[in-house]
């Protein structure tokens, strides 16, 4: 009986023991000083390096202020009767579907602001539609593949990205049905919202967040004149601007000590003066001294830091551990990681199901920061990739990555996370093989 009684513990301890030694023959075995795996580590910390310079100041710190707003300022009941299961379906899907025009963010950019408003009640059709439209249709994306890659493709990406959105919602409201069914419950049984702020302080309050995260993270255009050129050129005046936007409201609305509020946009112009060719350290500086204005407060902006924290917390370190991972499989653009191009290369030529599936499967896993998915596949096309799998690459590659589906993981569950995954990977596939017979 005293064996018996101690098995449990044995067992414990025989698991931290397999743990311990798969561990130590990983670090023993490792082949260090092997080209391959050397340039793999190195490229696994330069894309992290890479990201962390480029795109977590810019892009993901306006995505988490905007999710923790949502969290704060936008009443539960309000996003249901615009998001929510009860919600008509044409004003659900259609605002989930064509967000993404407006907001040139990536898998990973979008993910606090879909967790926001899924977390706030929104139904999982019409949020996994934002969360597919968020990084898959933006307009400039759209431009760019129509210029370098033919109008042709332009075309069917834009209409492909439009009409997956809808699907893959609906499909997901189908296949989670039980569980949506109890969110309606939860909708009815929803008191009215208290009446706060005026709505059009709301809405403008929304616009100027929105505003910076956009105008922060617009890309040079092809093309030295034209609209898109005229707002690259003024982008960081419009971003000050807004900013000087939000410091107003955050003084007239939040009621936030004007000296500190004027503190941060001096400390925030003296970097932008001593360092003109680096935006991004300027941004991060407002960014912080955003932080310094409203932690610790008791009122609805010491609320509004701590959603904004809370979203931090949890996906920061997934996303820096996904960069990693993917750097150390596949490389940046114009560099290889473990995985050899040419291997993906040879498998994405012609316009078989299965090329198709293997374009839209490796797009997957890599990650693209916004518009760099063009020239990757303009790489490939003149690599011998065909015209299928090139499309099948666009709408799956942006639309997820190996460091957003850590994410999803949280905040879905196993279950919705590969629900998910799937319908990306099995529309894009069929998509990708119909548009190859169509043009061939």
């Amino acid at each position: 009986m005293a064996t018996l009684a101690m098995a449990p513990g044995v067992r414990h301890e025989l698991k931290i023991f397999s743990v311990l030694a798969v561990v130590f023959a990983a670090v023993y075995f490792l082949p260090v000083g092997q080209p391959r795996f050397d340039s793999a580590v190195s490229e696994a910390l330069e894309l992290t390096k890479w990201y962390a310079r480029e795109h977590f100041v810019l892009c993901l710190l306006p995505a988490f202020w905007i999710a923790g707003a949502i969290a704060a300022f936008v009443s539960q009941a309000s996003v249901m009767r615009y998001l929510g299961p009860t919600a008509p379906k044409p004003l659900a899907y259609g605002v989930g579907s064509v967000s993404g025009t407006i907001l040139a963010v990536c898998s990973c950019t979008v993910l606090p602001l879909f967790s926001g408003i899924y977390r706030m009640g929104a139904g999982l059709g019409p949020a996994t539609a934002f969360l597919y439209s968020g990084p898959a249709i933006n307009v400039l994306a759209i431009v760019m593949t129509a210029k370098v890659l033919g109008a042709q493709i332009g075309l069917a990406r834009a209409m492909g990205a439009i009409v997956f959105s809808v699907i893959i919602g609906l499909l997901m409201t189908l296949i989670f049905h039980r569980e949506e069914q109890q969110k309606v419950a939860a909708a009815v049984a929803l008191p009215e919202p208290e009446a706060g702020r005026p709505l059009w302080q709301t809405a403008a309050f929304f616009a100027v967040l929105v505003g910076i995260l956009v105008f922060a993270n617009w890309g040079a255009a092809s093309q030295t004149t034209g609209f898109f050129a005229v707002v690259y050129s003024v982008k960081w005046l419009l971003t000050s601007s807004l900013g000087i936007a939000l410091a107003l409201m955050l003084w007239r609305w939040f009621k936030l000590e004007p000296a500190r509020i004027v503190g941060v946009a001096a400390a925030t112009a003296i970097t932008a003066v001593a360092l003109p060719g680096h935006p991004t350290w300027p941004f991060l500086v407002a960014t912080l001294g955003l932080a310094w204005l409203t932690a610790g407060r008791k009122d609805e902006a010491g609320e509004w830091f701590n959603q904004a924290w809370d979203y931090t917390k949890q996906i920061v370190p997934l996303l820096l551990a996904g960069v990693l991972v993917a750097g150390f499989l596949l490389g940046r653009p114009g560099h290889e990681g473990m995985i050899p191009s040419d291997w993906i290369s040879d498998l994405v030529g012609g316009n078989s199901i299965g090329s198709n599936l293997f374009a839209a499967f490796a797009g997957a896993f890599m990650y693209f920061a916004t518009l760099t998915e063009v020239p990757i596949v303009q790489g490939l096309v003149g690599s011998g990739m065909g015209s299928g799998p090139a499309l099948a690459l666009l709408l799956a590659g942006p639309a997820l990555s190996l460091p957003s589906m850590l994410v999803l993981n949280s905040i879905l569950g196993l279950k919705k996370t590969v629900a998910y995954l799937s319908l990306v990977l099995i529309m894009a596939t069929i998509t990708g093989w119909g548009y190859g017979l169509l043009v061939n």
